[in-house]
């Protein structure tokens, strides 16, 4: 049995280093952390999930493909009931308020772990929280599903000037990056930019309307080097 994995799965994947001891929280069915597995590209797995019924769902899948000897399960919210000796964390299918949740709540994440995300709403919400909190993507990603877009995050602590709005909707990492679909996702982003301010501009709150006013101007400043 081949673990089968959605593109946005794979994204993660590809950021998780070869021999990594990987904590996959928010596990659900427990693909991902299973094919690390399965690939060799990782070493040990813990996965979590605050829920009982994924990790079921995922101590079967171990099962049947006989890893259950290289993974461990636990009931946890977030990393609390974990051990630290993980070197990476995979939060990956969650939202931003799961993942200020959990990093919010472990402080120790910041000391030379690799934390990989992929956030599945209120990304901008989540770009300015963890640029407050001193981190940075350091490698980053978008892969399409669809009509869906799904970044994927390498964040590091790396405290220093706030992200720009443009930045907060479009990382220095990402623009970089050379994704396929960099393109139609900045597109997209400028499309929900666009809604966005012309429900502010009919009456609504000023600093919001200044915040996405100024992150169009930036995105609009980066078309050339994004659609070249």
């Amino acid at each position: 049995m081949t673990i089968p994995l959605s593109p946005r799965l794979r994204a993660c994947a590809a950021f998780v280093r070869p021999g990594a001891r990987v904590a996959d929280i928010c596990c659900d069915h427990g693909h991902l952390g299973l094919y690390l597995l399965q690939a060799g590209i990782a070493s040990q797995v813990y996965a979590a999930d605050i829920a009982p019924l994924p990790l079921q769902n995922a101590r079967k899948n171990a099962e049947k493909l006989g890893l259950s000897n290289q993974i461990q399960f636990f009931l946890s919210d977030g990393v609390l009931s974990l051990p630290r000796d993980f070197d990476t964390l995979l939060c990956a299918g969650v939202g931003a308020d799961t993942i200020i949740s959990i990093l919010g709540a472990a402080p120790w994440l910041r000391n030379g772990r690799c934390l990989i995300v992929q956030c599945q709403s209120q990304r901008v919400r989540l770009a300015r929280w963890l640029s407050a909190q001193g981190y940075r993507a350091a490698r980053e990603t978008v892969v399409q599903e669809g009509k869906f877009f799904y970044p994927v995050a390498e964040l590091s602590y790396a405290p220093g000037a706030p992200l720009s709005p443009g930045e907060c909707h479009l990382s220095p990492a990402l623009r970089a990056s050379g994704a396929p679909a960099l393109a139609p996702y900045y597109r997209r982003i400028l499309a929900n930019l666009e809604t966005t301010l012309h429900g502010l501009s009919r009456g609504g709150d000023a600093q919001a309307l200044a915040f996405y006013t100024r992150a169009w101007e930036e995105l609009q400043s980066w078309k050339g080097e994004i659609l070249c």
